[in-house]
């Protein structure tokens, strides 16, 4: 490959370019980073980054109109010594790290809570206040999972002892602090407690519902279950609920996910499922807080109120999630739509994993 006047970055998508720094992958790296360099001072201002995330950040259908606001935000967070600049040294860090996420990234699909109580059974969201049918996303689910090659699928499963502290019924089993505003003797479903132990904890009420070898627990029949798959089981601590798929709500108990995706070199989670407002929002934070790249897929979700649905898209865009339609996900999966926003989060990422490597560093020099 000779030095081009015009990178096409389409050349590297989903190649071992970015993968390893072999002698040939740094040659890449270092002739991408004089392609750029228009100046020939050695390094890239933010002008010249503009330029390349301009090239990087497009799709095969539309081309993204990049503000220099939104690469400079970028630029910031991979200029690792704050001189306003890249160096050769920051380029490869960005290489190898950024723009690996970008355009070789590694893509898992979690399936959020597609049991029979939520869909046709206790807790099924068609009787909730927004009254959304979770039997109509069962094809657009199973479709993305017959056609989108996801490097791993993950099913999640609330998996509820019979005395859980979650289900209305049980409300008396635990004492009420003195705090909470609703008693025991008046309690109903979607109503909040406070309960004094084992530890005072706020818990929202629901109908006993995934209750451990239940039908009511299993996935729906009419959902694709895929091979070698990841199942997550959560709120199996009769005392503590789990919304999310990687902790709990006390955040004191992790599940496996983070280390099954970890495995797997997962840099990108997609999440559908049951419920928007409740399980899916807690899954899609966490992995955001976990550094994964979020896409939550809209058409693929049903949620509890109309109110609870849009507060959690608009906490998960502020918190950087991407909000898709299942129509969208082939094209950013296989890396041919590189949306800012993606970009940025692996950015994020990468600041933090090297900040992380820093201190680390740090402590190993105060140790010596």
């Amino acid at each position: 490959m000779g030095e081009p006047q015009t990178l096409s970055f389409e050349r590297y998508r989903k190649t071992e370019v970015f993968r390893k720094p072999t002698a040939e992958n740094v040659r890449e790296c270092e002739l991408c980073f004089r392609a750029f360099d228009k100046d020939k001072d050695g390094f890239l201002n933010n002008q010249e980054f503009h330029a390349f995330c301009g090239e990087v950040l497009s799709d095969s259908k539309k081309s993204y109109n990049i503000s220099i606001e939104q690469t400079n935000s970028i630029f910031r967070l991979l200029d690792t010594n704050k001189d306003e600049k890249l160096d050769l040294s920051e380029f490869k860090t960005a290489w190898f790290y950024w723009l690996r996420q970008v355009l070789d990234c590694k893509s898992a699909l979690i399936v959020v809570d597609m049991q029979n109580d939520f869909i046709d059974g206790s807790l099924a969201v068609r009787n909730c206040p927004a009254h959304e049918d979770g039997t109509a996303i069962i094809p657009t689910i199973n479709h993305l999972l017959e056609s989108v090659p996801f490097d791993a699928v993950v099913y999640t499963a609330d998996w509820h002892p019979a005395d859980h502290c979650s289900f209305v019924d049980n409300v008396q089993l635990r004492e009420i602090h003195e705090t909470s505003k609703i008693k025991a003797d008046n309690a109903q479903v979607m109503d909040t407690v406070v309960f004094a132990s084992p530890d005072m904890f706020e818990q929202k009420l629901w109908p006993a519902h995934c209750v451990q070898d239940s039908y009511g627990a299993e996935l729906h029949p009419d959902l694709k279950v895929v091979e070698n798959h990841i199942l997550i089981r959560k709120g199996l601590d009769p005392d503590v609920d789990s919304y999310s798929a990687f902790w709990d709500n006390s955040k004191k108990s992790a599940t496996p996910l983070v280390s099954e995706l970890a495995r797997r070199h997962i840099t990108d989670v997609y999440i559908c499922g049951i419920a928007t407002d409740v399980c899916v929002e807690f899954t899609s934070m966490d992995a955001i807080e976990h550094g994964f790249r979020t896409v939550l897929i809209e058409d693929a979700c049903c949620g509890v109120s109309e109110e609870g649905i849009k507060e959690t898209k608009t906490k998960l865009k502020e918190a950087g999630a991407v909000l898709v339609q299942s129509a969208e996900v082939p094209d950013l999966v296989n890396c041919q739509d590189r949306p800012p926003q993606l970009a940025y989060q692996a950015a994020v990422n990468v600041a933090m994993a090297t900040k992380a490597a820093r201190s680390m560093d740090n402590i190993h020099n105060n140790m010596t």
